[in-house]
């Protein structure tokens, strides 16, 4: 059996009893783009099953290809300060990901057909965990998930409802770091994604 009829046979087994580990396990094993061969490690994502609100990032860097899990090092802590502040933690009601789970090279941005072959363990990923609100950290998920001419400078803090799921742009925690006057903004959209939450009843459900 070839690669390809390979990998549609375990596609179909794990759909049918499909959860966020069998998903991994399906990543696994994805070479659905040259990402999948130059990786150190898959970050699948990292979060609570039942979480209500979904956090989706670019894709891995290094600190995140060696530890296999999203957001670490310096901007994984500047994230964990804002979600900290609104009572979000990502052990306990948060769920977060990428829109790439294999480290692109030299940390360069993913390329579209990266993206494109990566969406739909992101889309199954949704499909599992049924947020109600997606934060898109930074400009290349929100211009793939919310809108592509979507400005982060200009629109970051809006609320936008999409089949049912409402989501919000804000800055990626690494620009906040290269450029820290932003991150009274940042705060500003996370104070609104609190508010949005108690609108919602999300906080009384966690």
């Amino acid at each position: 059996m070839n690669y390809a009829a390979k990998y549609a046979t375990m596609v179909a087994v794990i759909l049918m009893e499909m959860n966020l580990d069998t998903l991994e396990t399906l990543c696994q094993d994805c070479q659905n783009c040259p990402l999948g061969k130059t990786r150190t490690n898959l970050v699948f994502g990292v979060g609570v099953p039942t979480a209500k609100v979904l956090f989706v990032g670019e894709g891995p860097g290094a600190q995140e290809d060696a530890q296999g899990k999203p957001f670490v090092g310096q901007s994984g802590l500047l994230l964990d300060k804002f979600l900290n502040l609104i009572d979000l933690d990502r052990e306990k009601n948060i769920y977060i990901a990428n829109m790439v789970k294999c480290r692109p090279p030299q940390n360069r941005d993913p390329k579209p057909e990266e993206i494109e072959a990566c969406l739909p363990h992101l889309r199954k990923q949704v499909k599992v965990l049924r947020p109600r609100i997606i934060v898109c950290l930074g400009r290349i998920a929100a211009q793939r998930l919310i809108s592509p001419d979507f400005r982060v400078t200009r629109q970051h803090g809006d609320f936008i409802e999409k089949g049912g799921i409402w989501f919000m742009g804000t800055f990626h925690p690494a620009a906040l770091l290269r450029n820290p006057a932003q991150k009274k903004d940042a705060l500003a959209d996370f104070q609104a994604l609190r508010r949005r939450m108690h609108e919602m009843n999300i906080y009384e459900s966690l």
